[in-house]
């Protein structure tokens, strides 16, 4: 008598069992799918920045077509400064969507001024899910880049005070003084690629 009982509790507890495991086999697999996604959606999230930080790198680095740096008047240094004399061809987006094929995705791109942003999507999905409405799901971020003035002619500086634009034959140095003290001197007579220059006279930082 004792034995059959027990036998009859066994089978009552075994479907109670299989629930349990069925159950906690679907938290692990949506568990596995939460994490996949979120995994997905930082890579978006990176390609987006890299994205936008390059295509605001590409526009910092070159100039408008036909600016001579030597023969340009402190009136016209200031406006390479407010970041006005920079290329207005698509090479900024091109380089955002090079680097957002990198990290293996794409991207779109729109120029404002001196910002750059980029919505990236990713390439990898989350793959099959049982979380519904995931399945398939490509990550997707947006971000940000923005070229960033960190100088200005110093005073008293030379090229500061004049009002005729100096000449190739007589260029004039130009002083910058920049954010924490840093003073940044360009001589025509000697002169430094624009890259390397911009590089000193401009900050990139992505914003919200």
């Amino acid at each position: 008598m004792t034995w059959r009982r027990f036998g009859g509790d066994r089978g009552q507890a075994f479907p109670i069992y299989v629930v349990l495991v069925a159950g906690l086999l679907f938290a692990a697999l949506a568990y596995f799918t939460i994490g996949k996604a979120a995994i997905v959606r930082s890579n978006a999230q990176g390609a987006a920045d890299a994205a936008a930080l390059a295509a605001a790198r590409e526009a910092r680095d070159t100039l408008a077509p036909g600016i001579d740096l030597a023969t340009l008047s402190p009136e016209d240094w200031e406006q390479v400064l407010l970041g006005n004399r920079f290329a207005t061809s698509g090479g900024a987006c091109v380089a955002a969507r090079d680097f957002a094929a990198m990290n293996d995705a794409t991207a779109t791109c729109s120029r404002s001024g001196t910002r750059f942003s980029v919505r990236s999507t990713t390439n990898g999905t989350v793959g099959d899910s049982v979380v519904p409405g995931t399945s398939g799901k490509h990550g997707e971020a947006d971000a940000t880049a923005e070229i960033v003035p960190r100088c200005h002619i110093k005073p008293g500086g030379a090229g500061s005070g004049g009002s005729s634009a100096p000449t190739p034959e007589s260029p004039e140095p130009i002083k910058f003084s920049c954010a924490k003290g840093v003073v940044v001197d360009y001589d025509p007579a000697q002169p430094r690629a624009w890259r390397s220059l911009a590089a000193a006279l401009f900050d990139i930082r992505l914003i919200d």
